[in-house]
């Protein structure tokens, strides 16, 4: 089995092969972030996939986030490219979780923290967040958890 990195670099090459400028840059991209990455801190590493995935979910929050910029200042041509290289990224990352499939870890972590007041978020975020990772946004986990709470 191929790491991520390893599948982003071969679709590279494949775009490349087959002149997928907006595939190309975007994966040149996502490549890049990923070599900061890696050379961030004072150590050079290799990033795991789960590192890579926060990577890439970073990368495509930010392509989202500047679609909706350039949506609001009246660029929508701006906005289209950004939100095409927000879906290749998206390629790479683990399926969303739906409603219901948050709704239920939401109640384990619950459960599991024996929270009973909004006081006790921080638990339950402690132990949610890693089994959401790359898969739900902290925004919308924070929410879920603050209703179910409240």
């Amino acid at each position: 089995m191929d790491t991520l990195k390893e599948r982003l670099q071969s679709d590279l090459t494949t775009a490349m092969r087959e002149r997928d400028l907006t595939r190309t840059a975007t994966l040149r991209m996502a490549l890049t972030a990923i070599s900061t990455a890696e050379v961030a801190g004072k150590q050079a590493r290799q990033l795991s996939d789960d590192e890579i995935v926060a990577v890439l979910t970073k990368e495509a929050k930010k392509r989202r986030e500047a679609a909706d910029a350039y949506r609001d200042g009246g660029r929508a041509e701006s906005a289209a490219a950004e939100e095409a290289e927000a879906e290749i990224i998206a390629e790479y990352l683990p399926e969303p979780l739906t409603e219901e499939e948050l709704s239920s870890l939401v109640d384990e972590a619950i459960a599991e923290a024996g929270a009973e007041s909004p006081r006790d978020m921080g638990k339950v975020m402690k132990l949610l967040t890693p089994r959401v990772a790359g898969r739900a946004d902290g925004k919308t986990v924070a929410a879920a958890v603050k209703n179910r709470l409240a």
